[in-house]
């Protein structure tokens, strides 16, 4: 199968990552590939998120979904997509060893390596950075070790005093965002193809005790294509053995990937 032929299902699919992000109770059938297991226990850190994603395709049509995210952060990830009537849309599983992501109603995964979750091979979607997504629901918008290069002020519409800052990670890529009353309010840099990509946040909420990002858009090029609206968020609570399992059936097809 082409980019071509699969490319609207992961523009429409893997963009809403863009952060971010699954659920126990996998597809039967035999794997597809050795699954992916961990037996180690759960951390006091670990944190469940649950949400609501609205994707923008480039034809003009929305769609909703809901979604769970099971983390511990920097360390692994499960996330499970829904649609209507609760059916399965894709699950993702993040480990160091590898990552693997399931479509269920399209018969086809992806798995790759490393934390850049995405098609390699198609520069015109973006990769994900996954601690960085999952960060967001940890109250963490900015890439960790960034360096400032410069700040400036500027005034925002309701006459308060924003910081406007550039800077850039230990891969020398660049960020500008803007910070009022120290709350991120966007973040900005340019995609593999060139093009801006950025993070607005248009409203914080205190989940736990800690402060984090709960309506969230992501623009590319001027364009929305997510929105993401955060409903609840947990931590420190221990989940079931088969949240860090995925099976994926022989007969599904491999995408992408590495």
């Amino acid at each position: 199968m082409t980019v071509a032929k699969y490319g609207a299902l992961w523009r429409e699919l893997l963009l809403l990552l863009c952060l971010a992000f699954f659920l126990t109770g996998c597809t039967g059938g035999k794997p597809a590939t050795d699954p992916v297991t961990l037996k180690d226990p759960v951390p006091a850190d670990s944190l469940k998120a649950i949400f609501s994603l609205t994707i923008h395709s480039p034809d003009g049509k929305s769609h909703d979904l809901d979604a769970v995210l099971f983390s511990v952060p920097n360390k692994r990830y499960r996330m499970e997509l829904t649609g209507s009537l609760g059916i399965g849309v894709a699950s993702l599983l993040w480990l160091p060893e590898r990552w693997q992501m399931v479509f269920p109603t399209e018969k086809m995964f992806m798995e790759g390596a490393g934390y850049m979750v995405g098609l390699f091979n198609d520069p015109s979607l973006p990769l994900v950075h996954i601690h960085q997504v999952a960060g967001l629901f940890d109250g963490k918008v900015l890439p960790e070790g960034l360096e400032e290069i410069s700040v400036r002020d500027s005034v925002s519409s309701d006459s308060a005093v924003v910081k406007i800052h550039e800077a850039r990670d230990a891969m020398t890529r660049h960020y500008i965002y803007a910070e009022k009353n120290g709350e991120v309010l966007w973040l900005e840099t340019l995609g593999r193809d060139g093009k801006t990509e950025r993070l607005n946040i248009e409203e914080y909420k205190e989940f736990s005790g800690v402060k984090t990002p709960s309506n969230i858009s992501f623009v590319r090029e001027s364009e929305a294509f997510l929105e993401l609206r955060v409903r609840r968020v947990s931590r420190g609570k221990p989940f079931g053995t088969g949240t860090w399992r995925l099976n994926i059936p022989r007969a599904y097809q491999r995408i992408g990937g590495q």
